[in-house]
């Protein structure tokens, strides 16, 4: 049986009550099964790219147009190649898949330079009528660093990593701390408060069985007045869901600010490449730049530019990419780390297991044990990883729980091993060393290590 610290009562409890329900209806638990019965076995650069293990014939065939529309490239309107025109006039990428090669992660800005894979977000202090963040009046609520040929981007953006010693229980470690610097601002100042939060893209896998969990599963991890005392608080991330005309849980995004799969989707389409939609009808753009950008109607590519089948197509995709299958599991070294990420508290907020809901929007995603290794709940991580910007009800020091499988692979995937919202973290232990608030406990727990064990719990993590 997996070790469970006796000091969590709130994971000892859920986790062992979906133990004793698997064991009355009969499963087989298989570690290896980090998405139920949509696993796919791949272990090369493709294994996040993959259909669910179970998706069925129509569902497939939804899936392959929406893979053409995420990796095709959006072009200038109005074009011949009508429902693939519209970009801009500013954007980000060009396509999905600029941001998100192989549906895996994003890379960060490397020596100063601009990838894609990484956004700029910005807000001044305030909020909308939703709770939304507040834009800056110019510039919205992301910089633009592309345009058409036509236009010009908003700012060239630098991210430059600097390195500074630090000590944690004596011991000295290295840490790469960003600075941000934005330059050649297109349409004058920036706000004189404004607020900055750097965010690489994360891997789309596995996003389909995120939207099925039901929120009475995610509100069961939470504890936001700590009632237990083991100073692990989470909290759901109530945002505002275009589509209900409703507040509902976020579960998507850095701070979990997009509630369903399809808006995270069609929020990107707006923000990132500038392409407008049913739930998202205007470019993303203030009403006082767009006085100051020649030709904003004559680059549209209709309207909406991507219609509701596009979108949905793209959701049905972005929907069934399976997570890829555990790998090691057998071993005594994945074992005894598995151990330890429990004895350290890492479980407390990366929930091991849950189950989704049983009438999910497409059958292959109903009643499947996922082991996606996180709450979805927003965690105050301390003033280190503290970006200052709210949104909706997450504060500057809060981010939700980033999901753990598929790290192991993700060297492969993506070609690099940049962790954190900002890539700041070039490894696990870096990533670890950056917890504060609610994970320095874990931490330091982890800093007390014996070498040895330490790679025992690297094992383990490898093998998500």
């Amino acid at each position: 049986m997996t070790f469970l610290d006796p000091m969590k009562p709130r994971t000892l409890i859920i986790i062992v009550s979906l133990a004793l329900a698997r064991w009355a209806a009969g499963e087989v638990g298989d570690e290896r099964l980090s998405g139920g019965d949509t696993t796919v076995f791949e272990e090369n650069n493709k294994a996040f790219s993959r259909p669910l293990a179970n998706i069925q014939a129509t569902t497939l065939r939804q899936h392959s147009i929406g893979n053409s529309f995420f990796n095709q490239n959006w072009i200038e309107g109005p074009a011949s190649a009508t429902g693939r025109d519209g970009l801009g006039p500013l954007f980000n990428a060009r396509s999905c898949s600029a941001c998100h090669p192989h549906d895996g992660k994003g890379s960060p800005h490397t020596r100063g330079v601009n990838k894609l894979g990484m956004v700029t977000r910005i807000s001044i202090p305030g909020s909308g009528p939703h709770g939304e963040p507040l834009g800056d009046p110019t510039y919205g609520t992301q910089l633009a660093d592309f345009a058409l040929p036509s236009g010009q981007p908003e700012a060239k953006i630098r991210l430059n990593f600097t390195k500074k010693q630090v000590y944690f229980a004596g011991r000295p470690f290295v840490l790469y701390h960003p600075e941000l610097k934005v330059r050649d601002l297109a349409f004058g100042p920036l706000h004189d408060e404004v607020l900055f939060s750097n965010r690489l893209a994360p891997a789309v896998f596995g996003m389909g069985l995120i939207n099925e969990v039901a929120d009475e599963t995610l509100l069961s991890f939470a504890d936001p007045e700590d009632r237990d005392g083991d100073g692990i608080s989470g909290r759901p991330n109530l945002v505002w869901d275009r589509q209900g005309r409703k507040k509902r849980i976020g579960r998507f995004g850095w701070k979990a600010s997009q509630p369903t799969l399809k808006q995270q989707i069609v929020d990107a389409f707006q923000n990132d490449i500038g392409i407008t939609s049913s739930l998202f009808p205007h470019e993303a753009i203030p009403p006082t730049q767009v006085l100051m950008i020649e030709g904003l109607e004559k680059s549209s590519g209709g309207s909406p530019e991507a219609s509701d089948r596009v979108v949905d197509r793209v959701t049905t995709y972005l929907a069934t990419l399976a997570p890829p299958a555990r790998r090691g599991v057998e071993k005594d070294s994945v074992q005894r780390g598995e151990e330890l990420f429990h004895r350290i508290q890492c479980a407390a907020c990366h929930i091991p297991e849950m189950k989704t809901r049983a009438h999910a929007s497409l059958s292959e995603l109903s009643e499947q044990i996922i082991r996606p290794f996180s709450d979805f709940l927003l965690h105050d991580m301390g003033p280190g990883l503290a970006d200052g910007r709210p949104d909706f009800e997450a504060n500057g020091q809060e981010w939700r729980t980033p999901p753990l499988w598929g790290i192991g692979l993700q060297h492969v995937v993506s070609r690099h091993s940049f962790f954190l919202h900002d890539g700041r973290a070039r490894n696990v232990i870096e990533a670890i060393l950056w917890h504060g608030g609610e994970g320095q406990k874990s931490r330091d727990l982890f800093v007390a290590l014996p070498q040895k064990e330490k790679e025992a719990l690297f094992d383990f993590l490898n093998s998500l």
